[in-house]
């Protein structure tokens, strides 16, 4: 029989054997959505734009909760300010489970701090937020880590001579160097091989993690695991880069001096070594790797892609970046860098950082949620398990809160005195529970970089502003900006 025929026939039988297994039972109550089809769930429904477009227009017909089958599975989608702050905040608890991501489930598994549950999750929480502020206002705080790493891209950039570049990698480089002083106790040279071998890993996975072909994988990934697609090259980067956490903890062991831990990888052995006699531990060796896997992704990816997004949104509307300078001349002047304390007296600058992660919107889907047990929401019984997601993107973009909620506008910040003024649809980190780790050390950094940039240059674009394209690379589970190139021309 032909090799095809067979291919064919495994195909089929395995398409049968799911579909015997059949559609589970929903317990509960469930909020409203469209029909399931047997193991295909809502397919019909799923737009070509991709799930956030799709779960968009289900929302206009089903409300602001509303339930879709993903493949075999149904997940809970919440849409807008209300229903996302209702679930995170005010049912905290109830909604502080994760759910996955399929496309990278097998490597993250159910451990780290990002994908853990239960004793598990808290336990890892309670030590890296302790651990990531002894090591941020320790000997050297984070401030001055940011500050120095500012100091070191200026440099960089000058010897550009204001030439078109793509930033990608340098906004890469210096958002990297501070996660990696606090986990790994170093800050890597912007030429090292193996850091820009880590960096690229990195982008490749964010990129393939967003595709449309990983947003196909999780409608069935249990089927679709078999064959080959982003998944597989997504495990493969991530274990090349679990390959090298390996050695730095190896290094780390031999290294160890008890009373002067050097950073988050030597306080975590010392924890395991006090840990080791309890069995139920989870102070050990695969919650390391993962933790520090996912400090290492995170803290490069997010920050350095919103800075990315920012500067593209600089070239598109220069009287913006105008406006920051003026404030920087203002208030720091040209002859000391930019402090942490300057950020009350920059009001149009925060206001336009704001913007910036509003409507970059990284995370639109926001990270995978479940309830931690039988849950009951605006009328609906959700069955412990449930997944849920938050719809960043729809709180980012709420009409009731932003007055253009499609337009690029810093005065969305600033009240009539042009004060800075809070909103609460801003959940660029999420909220709740589950809020990002990183999100102070995130905002330090994305205040400290932008302005120490702006403060120093001026930023032109090869291409007519009007031309440039705003359209996102990907978008999926994140938001890629699209590649450009930048003149950093010294001020």
């Amino acid at each position: 029989m032909e090799p095809s025929v067979l291919l064919l026939l495994a195909f089929l039988m395995g398409f049968l054997l799911l579909l015997v297994r059949g559609h589970p039972k929903a317990r509960g109550h469930l909020p409203p959505g469209p029909r399931p089809l047997p193991l295909l769930g809502n397919l019909l429904q799923m737009d070509r734009g991709g799930l956030l477009n799709s779960f968009m227009r289900l929302r206009d017909k089903y409300g602001d909760v509303f339930t879709v089958h993903l493949g075999p599975r149904p997940v809970v989608m919440l849409y807008g300010t209300e229903a996302i702050r209702e679930a995170l905040v005010d049912q905290a608890e109830a909604f502080s489970g994760r759910g996955t991501i399929a496309v990278v489930k097998p490597v993250f598994k159910d451990y780290g701090m990002i994908f853990a549950n239960g004793e598990r999750w808290k336990a890892l929480r309670r030590f890296s937020l302790a651990t990531m502020r002894d090591f941020g206002m320790g000997k050297r705080s984070v401030e001055e880590r940011i500050q120095e790493e500012a100091r070191c891209l200026v440099e960089e950039l000058r010897k550009h001579q204001g030439a078109p570049l793509d930033p990608t990698f340098l906004l890469q480089c210096i958002t990297a160097n501070i996660i990696c002083s606090i986990v790994f106790g170093e800050r890597f040279d912007y030429k090292d091989r193996q850091f820009l071998r880590l960096l690229d890993l990195f982008y490749q996975s964010f990129s393939l993690i967003s595709s449309l072909s990983s947003q196909v994988f999780e409608l069935f990934s249990e089927f679709l695991k078999y064959f080959p697609g982003p998944h597989k090259q997504i495990s493969k980067n991530l274990q090349e880069i679990l390959d090298y956490i390996g050695h730095s903890v190896e290094k780390h062991k031999a290294t160890l001096d008890p009373s002067n831990p050097r950073d988050f990888i030597d306080t975590y052995l010392l924890r395991m070594e006090k840990e080791k006699s309890n069995p139920h531990t989870e102070f050990h060796h695969q919650n390391l790797m993962i933790s520090v896997l996912s400090l290492f992704f995170a803290g490069t990816e997010t920050s350095s892609t919103t800075l990315r997004y920012g500067f593209l949104l600089m070239l598109k509307y220069p009287h913006v970046a105008e406006k920051v300078q003026k404030e920087i001349d203002q208030v720091i002047g040209s002859h000391r860098l930019p402090a942490l304390d300057d950020r009350t007296k920059m009001p149009y600058t925060e206001a336009v950082i704001h913007e910036i992660q509003r409507f970059s919107d990284l995370i639109p889907i926001g990270v995978p949620h479940k309830v931690t047990k039988d849950t009951l929401f605006r009328g609906y019984l959700l069955p412990k398990d449930t997944e849920v997601y938050p719809i960043l993107s729809s709180a980012l973009h709420d009409p009731q809160y932003f007055a253009q909620p499609d337009t690029f506008n810093p005065d969305h910040f600033l009240d009539a005195n042009g004060a800075l003024k809070k909103n609460e649809a801003l959940m660029p980190f999420s909220i709740g529970k589950r809020i990002c780790l990183g999100e102070g050390i995130a905002r330090n950094e994305l205040f400290l970089f932008f302005t120490t940039i702006l403060q120093n240059f001026s930023v032109s674009s090869p291409v007519d502003p009007k031309d440039i394209d705003l359209s996102p690379k990907e978008s999926g589970f994140g938001r890629v900006p699209p590649t450009y190139q930048i003149c950093f021309l010294a001020r």
